[in-house]
């Protein structure tokens, strides 16, 4: 018998002594050394939040353990343990925040009790989608197993290629995508606001498209046979497409999250890791480097480049404007209590496109209204999704929103899970760079990122086609997989269309 499986079902099982020791880390040592170099002031709210310590801390501790690679839900509790369990955590405990608007005990618990809502919404409905993960889909399954079309990823090669070549030189040239976001967002404001919106746009034309492109012709199937030109094509573009990603998409004038997710989607989409075990370490070793490492990543962010220092985690979390998410969270649930509910907000996101000139109602981005109502100066701010849907309509609209997120994050995790011994499907490509951009959803606001986001969904729609088989049933794929008997080797082939396995 294996280790690790059970011997009635031979089901591989979640190590427990591995959860304990990340449950130990996650729920108990890191709280503990965040709190004991702090002089914590106790109350409502510091006690609500460390209910939400153990339920991000735990829930991480599973999918860090799962026999499963959940991509979308490790995403999902990264963010949460570590931007609204950790950080709030400290900021609680002393009564100290990264900006300046301050609210009062009880705004402070109640925006611990929202973000608590949206987290048992989110597990109650992944719970629910796991529960009937044995049904099929008929729209989440036949999408996710969509495969890439070499004509079309070549394509899209080409477009990315023409992009860079006519948009490069309108951005400023080569050099301008080495300096440093200070730099960038100075010549943005100093332009029109209409010349800056399409700046924005040409920017996101340039960064996804190669983006893409990259992952598409390095997953792009390959065969045995006949493919001597998509093999010579595929040599040809990859350096070209290398050196434009190292340009349009490098951490020096991105954004972190989006470098980030470009870095960790390549190498998640990779077959090696899409297995539990290879997936597990290299969760882990990104939780790793979140923590330790993201505080001073932001080096390259000013012009003025000055030593890094290195403080301990409480500190960063109170003083580092990277960890704002609670904090806006708190000027939202105050904003409220000031101006009401915005359910007609809730229209921003998916009509995006509509321009203010056609749709003279349209809502505004929601952290440009938290740092207007909070009187800052400075209104390129976060407005994280637990915020945007209290704003909605309170916690029947967190819990709403906060419950379906869960069940098609669970879905879609299953369906990868099923999919992952198929070479150059949308699961394997789609699903590791939502998985990663799900940090820059979370943190929103969702007016600022639903344009790109449609992008990066959009394009690996267009270079795939709709696969030539169903997805077995997860009892029938159980029995697939397991080992045939040698005369069944030997008189059932199993025909491969020439594909390489």
């Amino acid at each position: 018998m294996r280790q690790g499986m059970r011997p009635d079902t031979a089901a591989p099982v979640r190590g427990i002594a591995a959860l304990c020791c990340w449950a130990l880390l996650l729920v108990v040592l890191l709280p503990v050394l965040i709190l004991q170099s702090l002089d914590a002031r106790f109350g409502a709210a510091l006690a609500v939040q460390c209910v939400v310590v153990l339920h991000t801390g735990g829930a991480l501790a599973r999918v860090l353990t799962d026999v499963r690679a959940r991509v979308i839900a490790f995403g999902f509790w990264l963010f949460a343990y570590v931007w609204l369990g950790l950080a709030p955590l400290a900021m609680l405990a002393t009564d100290a925040y990264p900006r300046g608007f301050m609210v009062d005990a009880h705004t402070a618990f109640l925006t611990t009790a929202v973000v608590e809502t949206g987290l048992l919404a989110y597990s109650a409905g992944s719970a629910l989608a796991s529960w009937r993960s044995a049904r099929s889909s008929v729209v989440l399954e036949p999408l996710l197993a969509r495969r890439l079309s070499p004509v079309r990823v070549l394509l899209l090669c080409g477009l990315a290629l023409l992009l860079a070549v006519v948009l490069i030189p309108g951005q400023g040239g080569l050099s301008a995508f080495f300096l440093s976001r200070q730099a960038a967002n100075e010549a943005a404001a100093a332009a029109e606001p209409a010349g800056s919106a399409d700046r924005a746009m040409a920017a996101w034309a340039l960064s996804v498209p190669a983006f893409w492109a990259l992952v598409a012709l390095v997953h792009v199937p390959r065969f045995s046979e006949g493919d001597r030109t998509l093999r010579g094509l595929r040599w040809l573009l990859l350096p070209l497409l290398i050196a434009v990603n190292v340009v349009v998409n490098n951490p020096i004038s991105q954004p972190r999250f989006w470098a980030g997710t470009v870095l960790l989607a390549l190498v998640f989409s990779a077959s090696w890791l899409q297995g539990p075990r290879a997936f597990r370490f290299g969760a882990a070793a990104v939780a790793a480097v979140v923590l330790v490492v993201f505080p001073y990543s932001d080096y390259f962010r000013y012009d003025k480049r000055e030593e890094v220092h290195v403080v301990s985690l409480a500190e960063q979390f109170t003083s580092n404007g990277d960890y704002d998410a609670f904090q806006q969270i708190e000027t939202g649930v105050d904003y409220v209590r000031t101006h009401g509910f915005t359910p007609t907000a809730a229209l921003g996101p998916p009509l995006f496109f509509v321009p203010r000139a056609v749709w003279s109602g349209k809502p505004d981005d929601a952290g440009i209204l938290l740092a207007r109502h909070a009187g800052y100066t400075f209104t390129n701010l976060s407005a994280p999704l637990w915020v945007e849907t209290y704003m909605w309509a309170g916690f029947p609209s967190v819990i709403a929103v906060f419950g379906l997120v869960g069940a098609v994050g669970r879905r879609i995790d299953l369906l990868r899970h099923r999919l992952r011994r198929r070479r150059g499907t949308l699961a394997a490509l789609l699903v590791p760079a939502f998985g990663f951009y799900q940090l820059v959803l979370l943190r929103g606001s969702l007016m600022a990122i639903v344009g790109p986001l449609a992008l990066l969904v959009c394009i690996p729609l267009l270079i795939t086609r709709k696969a030539g088989r169903r997805i077995l049933p997860p009892a029938a794929q159980e029995t697939a997989s397991a080992p045939a008997s040698p005369a069944d080797r030997v008189t059932s082939p199993q025909p491969t269309g020439g594909a390489r396995t």
